[in-house]
């Protein structure tokens, strides 16, 4: 008898009822619904830790079962944000705009409409036209939907043209860092459409939620992150499972051996390579209007080095441990980086958390890849192991 795909993943559910007890528990604890416990930062800070622990499943799943180590998945969760971020400057900069004009002797025409917008969004950059790639910026189902094409596409381009050439090991991962790294500094450009190294920013302003205090927005956006993590790791999970996933999983073990057995392994890895692309855009879309801001230093190859080690250290090959390492390490950080750690005074010399925190960060890297390459997930795997008579 086939067992149920919750039968063969207990893990999923027992994720799925944490998450369910850790977003109701927020919420009752919240600064806009609940008993004042928790300020709106923080709940913006755990949202966008959410999100973040949704890019590290993708990252896991193309990384830790597949075994593309792709140095570059930063860059799709970037584009995510910039696709939603686009609509969302747009659309608040628009109703500013009519609102500062409706006093005006005549109404304004569209076109003038158009320019005043125009000029209040490329003004910083010397411009006042929109660039092709804001035509249907004041769309959301098309910006929406522009979040899974457009990462998506790039992915399926691009692992098309590195999987048919047979690219693989460190060398593929050198081109995924150099198609971020590119995209980085086209995106720095002024000419790009974009902002340059300005960015978009105000984005925690959400169009028509003016009246809405911020501490029930930012609940909205930890609740539909919550939602996608959620999600993601279902759908992760059911992706890994069955024969599908044991291909997945042989591809990365032995990919000459699967090639031999007759499976299109350039098939798989591209499915992969662009599910978690999608996965990533989507994590993305949901962090930047939480963080209110996104420029181009976001996509730097360096975020998605980050993206890495938060893996390893989590567990790769472990859904969970890849969860665990994002939430660990994104929470340390923004604990240690903005300035609540205490500095420690050795006399001589103070150790300053916000100078010594990626020092330690790359310490903790060194020391589970030398002592414990399982990570976090595989010490709960042992101890399970352990436990069992």
């Amino acid at each position: 008898m086939r067992k149920s795909f919750i039968a063969t993943n207990p893990s999923v559910l027992i994720f799925l009822a944490l998450l369910a007890l850790f977003t109701l528990g927020i919420t009752v604890m919240s600064q806009g619904l609940g008993l004042d416990l928790i300020s709106t930062s923080f709940i913006k800070t755990l949202g966008k830790t959410l999100c973040l622990c949704l890019i590290a499943i993708a990252m896991d799943l193309v990384w830790g079962y597949c075994g593309i180590l792709s140095l570059g998945h930063f860059a799709f969760f970037g584009l995510g944000g910039y696709m939603v971020g686009m609509w969302l400057m747009y659309a608040r900069t628009k109703g500013i705009v009519i609102a500062s004009l409706a006093n005006a002797d005549l109404p304004p025409t569209p076109q003038e409409i158009s320019d005043a917008i125009g000029s209040q969004i490329f003004g910083v950059v010397g411009g006042n036209d929109f660039p092709l790639i804001w035509a249907f910026a004041g769309s959301l189902p098309v910006q929406l939907a522009f979040v899974i094409l457009v990462p998506g596409l790039l992915a399926l381009v691009f692992g098309w043209l590195a999987f048919r050439s047979r690219v693989t090991g460190v060398y593929l991962s050198i081109l995924t860092q150099a198609m971020t790294l590119a995209l980085s500094l086209y995106l720095f450009q002024n000419d790009s459409g974009l902002r340059g190294n300005n960015g978009l920013s105000g984005l925690q302003n959400i169009p028509g939620a003016d009246l809405v205090p911020q501490s029930i927005v930012s609940l909205w956006f930890f609740w539909a992150s919550a939602v996608a993590l959620g999600g993601g790791y279902i759908l992760a999970a059911w992706v890994m499972s069955g024969k599908f996933g044991s291909v997945i999983r042989g591809i990365r073990d032995d990919e000459a051996r699967v090639r031999f057995l007759g499976y299109n392994v350039e098939g798989y890895k591209l499915f992969v390579f662009t599910l978690t692309a999608i996965i990533a855009a989507i994590a993305g879309a949901l962090y930047y209007p939480q963080a209110g801001i996104i420029n181009p230093a976001e996509v730097a190859p360096i975020a998605s080095i980050y993206l890495v080690v938060w893996v390893a250290i989590g567990g790769r090959g472990r859904l969970y441990g890849a969860v665990i390492g994002a939430a660990l390490v994104s929470l340390l950080s923004s604990w240690f980086t903005g300035g609540q750690a205490p500095n420690i005074n050795l006399g001589v010399y103070t150790v300053l958390w916000t100078d010594w925190w990626l020092v330690l960060l790359g310490l903790s890297f060194v020391c589970v890849t030398l002592f414990a390459p399982k990570g976090i997930g595989g010490l709960f795997d042992y101890l399970v192991r352990k436990e069992k008579p």
